[in-house]
């Protein structure tokens, strides 16, 4: 799918170990909400954040994105930092991306939780420069968000903006260990996600 025409593109960042209905009720939320031509997911490789022990390879959480995401023509999916053998820091990825879609307009789609560990994060300035920040906000989220949103942008001297998405508060740890004790990951995750986890005996070891 080319995206080098789209004026408004999303980027979702994220393990996606594995993808769920909250990442795609967020993407699909953006999407709407700000006039999105395309959300694009872009599965973490080596991520400065997260033990590389701990994280399924990067080919197979991309083949879930790819089953998740297929049947909706505004998402798609960047293997850049999935195929990156050093560590990925977004800035970077926002640099590149900017070399390959010249005409888009960048809006990077990042966790509430997120928000509060963004001053470490390597460069937050230069994210804020290439791209529009957008928070995604759990309904009844109130005046702390709007506080640690108003003082991010006197940081970094870039707008920044809620997204609201529906709550759902299922978390790919949680799913994972459903699957290692047995339990119904049922409306969790798309059917076919699920299948392919099942088929290829994921989540099985302990985390």
């Amino acid at each position: 799918m080319c995206l080098v025409h789209a004026r408004k593109l999303g980027i979702m960042g994220g393990t996606f170990d594995p993808i769920h209905y909250g990442h795609l009720l967020i993407a699909q939320s953006a999407a709407e909400e700000f006039g999105l031509d395309q959300v694009l997911f872009v599965p973490t490789g080596k991520s400065p954040h997260k033990s590389e022990n701990c994280v399924t390879e990067a080919n197979i959480r991309c083949d879930m994105v790819r089953i998740a995401i297929k049947d909706n023509p505004r998402f798609d999916i960047s293997v850049l930092e999935a195929e990156n053998s050093e560590i990925n820091y977004t800035y970077v990825t926002l640099q590149k991306f900017h070399q390959i879609y010249r005409d888009a307009e960048f809006y990077f789609i990042m966790g509430e939780d997120s928000l509060d560990d963004f001053p470490k994060w390597k460069n937050p300035l230069e994210i804020c420069r290439q791209a529009t920040i957008l928070v995604a906000v759990r309904n009844g989220s109130g005046e702390g968000i709007r506080r640690k949103i108003k003082e991010a942008e006197k940081a970094y001297a870039q707008n920044m903006y809620m997204l609201h998405a529906p709550n759902f508060t299922v978390s790919s740890k949680e799913i994972r260990a459903r699957i290692r004790m047995g339990k119904s990951v049922r409306y969790m995750l798309p059917e076919e996600v699920e299948a392919y986890i099942r088929q290829n005996f994921l989540y099985i070891e302990q985390d």
